[in-house]
């Protein structure tokens, strides 16, 4: 996803946001769930944030409303070509790091055990489900506390929608977090399905059809329940 609209994040950027994401989703019941002590969950959350957003920087695009960092945004363009071992090398570096910080954070690794019992909540393998290659990810969209209700995600994903209109693009995400479906409704997402496991926690997995595109234009219609 190409666009001027946005502030393309640069690597001396990913400290703040690093920062941001962890007060962003300090509450978020994903990592209360897989990280249930608090004082491992404050040690990590800062940790597993910076390898992200390093993953992340090679592989996906990263935007921001503005040089501010008042927001995030970071989505996956699946329509774009990749250099597949480039992507798959710093996803294995950005995986061992993951496990190492557990590791060094929790070594009775009882966290390490709750991130393998749930990485079906780790991933979007759900996407597989919509066999749709001309597709945006939102893999991250987030506002600083201090700048919510001020319209930046707002700004964010009309950018985002604006981009999937021109080019007729389906746009998916998931959250775990049932408050953020209202908000996401609000664009025209939908529920694709929900990730459900013994876990005590819901995936929500959204999309967003493109408003031209015509019934039965995409290769899926009911909700499912995964």
């Amino acid at each position: 996803m190409e666009t001027s609209a946005l502030y393309r994040v640069q690597r001396e950027d990913l400290p703040r946001l690093q920062k941001m994401l962890t007060e962003c989703f300090a509450e978020d019941p994903l990592y209360h769930t897989l990280i249930p002590d608090p004082e491992t969950r404050k040690r990590l959350m800062p940790e597993l944030f910076e390898c992200d957003l390093n993953e992340f920087y090679e592989t996906c695009e990263i935007y921001a409303e503005s040089p501010e960092l008042k927001g995030l945004l970071v989505v996956s363009d699946e329509a774009e070509e990749y250099d597949p071992i480039r992507f798959y090398l710093t996803e294995a570096w950005a995986s061992l790091k993951t496990d190492e910080y557990l590791i060094k954070e929790d070594r009775s690794l009882k966290t390490l055990w709750n991130f393998i019992r749930g990485r079906d909540y780790l991933n979007s393998r759900w996407t597989a489900q919509l066999h749709q290659e001309n597709r945006l990810h939102i893999i991250y969209l987030a506002v600083s506390p201090g700048a919510r209700h001020t319209g930046v995600a707002e700004i964010l994903m009309d950018e985002v929608i604006r981009y999937s209109e021109s080019h007729r693009m389906l746009i998916s995400l998931e959250t775990h977090n049932e408050k953020n479906l209202s908000f996401y409704s609000h664009f025209g997402f939908k529920t694709f399905g929900i990730v459900e496991k013994d876990m005590g926690l819901k995936q929500y997995c959204l999309v967003r059809e493109p408003q031209q595109a015509q019934t039965g234009d995409l290769p899926w219609a009911d909700t499912r329940k995964g």
